[in-house]
């Protein structure tokens, strides 16, 4: 298939729109939304069909690109965190079900491994499927075994024209699965790059059927030369597959990028174009992913919310019209307050671990990957977290729950979760559809806990604001080491806690871990794999 010019057609929306947000109503400035047409798209072979080999010799080997630190009003001085929990639980009531090893990194290939890992991962009918920095494999969801893979991401887009299409030339970063569980299809994402990061695609594979292993309808979206789509994060919704960047040019931030991509054209492989507003105020947005068999009610627009200040977060309104683009409308902010926190490590590095002075990267100046939306008919719900400091000099998990955010949106309860004087981050957040929540992440000390992997969680029944006392899923034996110059302080980009939608009460999480501290190495990251299930939710 010919690959086709990319237009971007500069629409101009109605003025100053009033947002109902009550007390928290902000006016709206003019919204300009760009509309980008596929520069390619076609129907793949299955995956069995191309190489399962990882690459060999001198390939670019992934290297991140530089992030801004948003040091927000009043996060850089540390204040006392108003929600952090001193209520004793009982232990958490979910138990594991399976735990079994992911990817490691070895499948990027010896001249591929990256770091941080992107574990990601999404859970279908019977399937599972894991993400690391350029791989993709598959496991049964009974038994957690392997039935297709690893394999090269940039092998399901082989044939492909420009940078999508050249997996062992260019670069290949912050790859996302998900599962769609409105059509039962897979979708798997993953940027590529030019040799200087200054040009970036996304390559977005959709799944023909609900088998992993079977064809995908394949598509590249290009953000112009000088562009670079860094960080993208993508969701499910009815109307659309809704995406969001950090947009750098060759030297500098340029905007936060919140995209919309047509769903309904994609799932049956015809043309499709993408629809996007650019805000430079704001920064790594994360848009709602529609979780349960319940969905948003007919014509409710996408939710995208960012952190704003240490005492606030930053919520907007997504709606698309693919037939008439200019009635699409992005508005917000609606300013939703929250109790005051310190992001974790000054947004930064300061994470401890043993053995070594070597300390990482706590991701703490944005919201973590999900932000997971459920509606539960008398009411409907968002769920997130992120990474903040506690009264211990550690770092901690703060979750919200927000409710009613197509009307006047508040944090219905949130928390500060500690685990002793260990640093907990790299957080991601579900819940059931029984309103169980679940929540997993890193856990590490400087003398006796290598970074591991723990959750807690809640049921409905247990006090507002609270998690139960944690569990630990997978204790590790080994350290990052080697430097922040090779990339050793950076610990993932994102993990995944995500529902099973079989029978909406299972959780699934990924996270990374070191299985022993090498010298001067800090390429050796494995991931692991487990659910886990609350006894109540039927």
């Amino acid at each position: 298939m010919n690959s086709r010019v990319v237009l971007v057609a500069v629409l101009l929306v109605s003025c100053f729109l009033l947002l109902q947000g009550g007390a928290s109503a902000q006016k709206q400035a003019p919204s300009r939304p760009e509309v980008v047409y596929d520069s390619y798209h076609d129907t793949s072979l299955p995956p069995g069909e191309y190489s399962m080999a990882a690459p060999q010799g001198r390939v670019p080997r992934e290297v991140e690109h530089p992030r801004p630190r948003r040091i927000l009003s009043g996060a850089a001085v540390p204040v006392k965190d108003l929600a952090e929990q001193t209520y004793l639980a009982p232990p958490v009531s979910a138990t594991i079900g399976l735990d079994f090893e992911g990817i490691p990194n070895s499948a990027n290939g010896a001249s591929l491994e990256g770091v941080p890992s992107d574990n990601n991962l999404a859970v279908g009918a019977t399937q599972v499927v894991e993400t690391i920095n350029t791989a993709w494999q598959v496991y049964n969801k009974a038994s957690g075994k392997s039935v297709f893979g690893p394999q090269q991401i940039s092998a399901l887009f082989t044939g492909v024209p420009g940078l999508c299409g050249q997996g062992q030339t260019f670069f290949w970063t912050d790859p996302i699965v998900l599962y769609d569980q409105m059509a039962n299809r897979w979708i798997i994402s993953q940027i590529a790059a030019d040799s200087t990061f200054s040009t970036g695609n996304e390559c977005i594979a959709v799944s023909e059927s609900s088998d992993a292993t079977g064809k995908y309808h394949r598509y590249v979206f290009e953000f112009g030369t000088n562009v670079f789509n860094d960080y993208d994060k993508l969701s499910v919704w009815p109307d659309a597959y809704y995406a969001n960047y950090n947009l750098f040019g060759p030297h500098k931030f340029i905007a936060d990028d919140a995209c919309a991509y047509d769903r309904a054209a994609m799932l049956i492989g015809a043309t499709a174009t993408a629809v996007c507003f650019k805000k430079t105020n704001e920064f790594s947005f994360l848009p709602s992913n529609a979780d349960g068999a319940t969905p948003p009610p007919s014509g409710e627009p996408s939710f995208f919310v960012d952190l704003f200040n240490s005492t606030a977060l930053h919520l907007y309104r997504f709606h698309v019209d693919f037939t008439n683009p200019a009635n699409s409308t992005f508005t917000g902010p609606i300013k939703i307050p929250v109790e005051a926190y310190t992001m974790a490590c000054k947004g930064g590095v300061c994470i401890p671990q043993p053995g070594t002075t070597q300390q990482l990267d706590s991701l703490g100046d944005r919201l973590m990957f999900r932000l997971a939306y459920r509606n539960f008919g008398d009411h409907e719900s968002l769920v997130v977290s992120h990474s903040v400091m506690t009264s211990q000099a550690a770092s901690g998990e703060r979750w919200y729950e927000i409710r009613d955010p197509n009307g006047t949106p508040t944090v219905f309860q949130q928390g500060t979760f500690t685990s002793g004087g260990n640093s907990l981050w790299m957080g991601s957040i579900d819940m059931d559809k029984d309103g169980d929540m679940a929540l997993g992440y890193s856990e590490s000390n400087g003398t006796t806990l290598h970074p591991s992997l723990a959750f807690t969680g809640r049921v409905p029944t247990d006090p507002l604001n609270t998690m139960e006392s944690p569990a630990t899923i997978f204790i590790a034996k080994g350290s990052a080491t080697g430097g922040n110059q090779n990339g050793a302080d950076r610990w993932g980009d994102y993990s995944s806690m995500v529902i099973d939608p079989s029978d909406d009460c299972t959780f699934w999480y990924v996270n990374q871990y070191i299985p022993k501290t090498f010298t001067n190495d800090a390429l050796t990251f494995h991931t692991r794999v487990a659910s886990l299930k609350f006894p109540t939710c039927q």
